[in-house]
C-alpha cells in the first residue's frame, strides 16, 4: 500500500481515545461549576477534525519540498516566537505562549519542534560527506535560538523536547560520538549556568527535580503528582470503569485534561487499559521506524527519526510524569491531551512520515 494503514489507523484510534478521556476528565468539573459538561470535548472534536485535514494535506505534500522551504519556515517560527514574547500573544498562568486566532489559541512552540526537525534534516542531508565539529557548532546555534526563545516564554518542556530531537537526529545523521558527548556535556554546563544566573526560575527547578527528591518539591507540584498517582493506583488491574472513579469525577487531579490525562486512563481503564494505550504507542513507534528504514534518501530518514524522537520522548516523559518517575515538564501526551496546537502539530508529524512512506512505496 502507498499509505501505511497501520500507522494511520493507530493514530486515529489514539485521538478517539483522547476525545473520550477528555470528556470523562472534564464533565464532572464543568457540571459542578454549572457549565456545559461538553465544553472541552466539543472543542477537542473540532481540533481533531482540523488536524485530520492537516494530516491529509501534509501526507499528500511531497516531503522533499520541505527542504526547499526549510529556511523560510525557520525564519517564520523564530519571528512567531519573538512576536509572542513582544506582547502580541496572550498570557495564561504566567506564560506567554499563544496567539488568539478566532476561537483557537495557537501555540508557536508546538510547531517549532516540527520546524526544527525539517531544519536539522535539511542541513544534514546537504552534508553527504559527513558531519564535523563546525557542523555541530552551526546546528547548536541554529537550534539554540528557538530553544532560548521557548525557554523565555517560559516553556521548559518544549525546550527539552527540542534538545532531545537535536541529539537523536545528529546521532542518526552520523555525528561522531565524541562530538555528541561534547554536546551533552555542553548542555549540562548551560543548565548549571542558567540556574546559577537566575535564568531558570526556582519553581521551574523544583518541577524538574521533584521526581528525584519529592520532599523538596513545591506544594503545588507535589499535590499534582500525588493526585495523579492516587488516580492511577485507584484504577487497579481493570479500572473503575469508563466515566467512573472519584479522583477523575470529583476533579481532584489538576490539569487532568492536558498534562495529566494519563491518570484518567489509569483510574478508569486500569493497568490493562493503560497497557493497551502504551502498546498502541509502541505500534506507532514501530511503524515510524519502519518508514525511516524504507526511506529512499537521507532527508526522509532524518525526518522520520525526528518525528520518532518528538512523539516517543513526549509519551515517555508525560506518562513518567504522571507516575512520579519523570519531572513535571508540562509536555502533552500525543493525541490524548486537550489542545489544538499539540493535536495539529502531532498530526502534521504523522503526515510527514506518511508522505515519506508514500514516496518510498511508489
Amino acid at each position: 500500500a502507498r499509505f501505511d494503514p497501520i500507522l494511520l489507523v493507530t493514530t486515529g484510534v489514539l485521538a478517539l481515545i483522547g476525545i473520550v478521556m477528555i470528556y470523562s476528565a472534564t464533565k464532572g468539573k464543568l457540571t459542578l461549576a454549572g457549565l456545559d459538561p461538553r465544553y472541552y470535548v466539543k472543542r477537542q472534536v473540532i481540533f481533531f477534525l482540523v488536524s485530520l485535514i492537516v494530516l491529509v494535506v501534509v501526507s499528500l505534500f511531497d516531503y522533499r519540498r520541505w527542504e526547499q522551504l526549510a529556511t523560510a519556515m525557520y525564519i517564520g517560527i523564530v519571528l512567531a516566537l519573538l512576536a509572542v514574547l513582544a506582547g502580541f500573544g496572550s498570557t495564561s498562568n504566567g506564560s506567554q505562549r499563544w496567539f488568539p486566532v478566532g476561537p483557537l489559541q495557537l501555540q508557536p512552540s508546538e510547531f517549532a519542534t516540527l520546524v526544527l526537525i525539517v531544519a536539522i534534516a535539511t542541513y544534514c542531508a546537504r552534508r553527504p560527506e559527513g558531519l564535523d565539529f563546525r557542523d555541530l557548532v552551526r546546528m547548536v546555534l541554529m537550534a539554540g535560538l528557538p530553544i532560548l526563545l521557548i525557554i523565555k516564554q517560559p516553556d521548559l518542556g518544549t525546550a527539552i523536547v527540542c534538545t532531545v530531537i537535536l541529539l537523536v537526529m545528529l546521532t542518526v545523521a552520523g555525528m561522531p560520538g565524541r562530538y555528541l558527548v561534547l554536546l551533552v556535556v555542553g548542555a549540562v554546563v548551560v543548565v548549571v549556568l542558567a540556574v546559577n544566573l537566575g535564568l531558570v526560575k526556582q519553581y521551574q527547578i523544583q518541577r524538574l527535580t521533584s521526581f528525584i527528591s519529592p520532599g523538596s518539591a513545591s506544594t503545588t507540584v507535589k499535590y499534582q503528582v500525588d493526585q495523579a498517582k492516587f488516580a492511577i493506583a485507584h484504577g487497579g488491574i481493570f479500572g473503575q470503569g469508563l466515566f467512573k472513579g472519584a479522583q477523575t469525577n470529583l476533579a481532584y487531579v489538576p490539569y487532568q485534561q492536558t498534562d495529566f490525562i494519563f491518570s484518567a486512563v489509569g483510574e478508569q481503564l486500569g493497568f490493562v487499559g493503560a497497557g493497551v494505550l502504551i502498546v498502541l504507542y509502541g505500534i506507532l513507534a514501530w511503524r515510524i521506524l519502519r518508514v525511516a528504514q524504507m526511506a529512499k534518501d537521507v532527508f526522509g530518514r532524518l525526518l522520520c527519526s525526528g518525528v520518532f524522537a518528538l512523539l516517543m520522548f513526549s509519551v515517555f516523559e508525560n506518562i513518567g510524569m504522571n507516575m512520579g518517575i519523570m519531572p513535571v515538564a508540562g509536555i502533552p501526551l500525543p493525541f490524548l491531551s486537550y489542545g489544538g496546537s499539540s493535536m495539529i502539530g502531532f498530526m502534521a508529524a504523522i503526515g510527514i512520515v506518511s508522505n515519506v512512506h508514500y514516496r518510498s512505496a511508489r
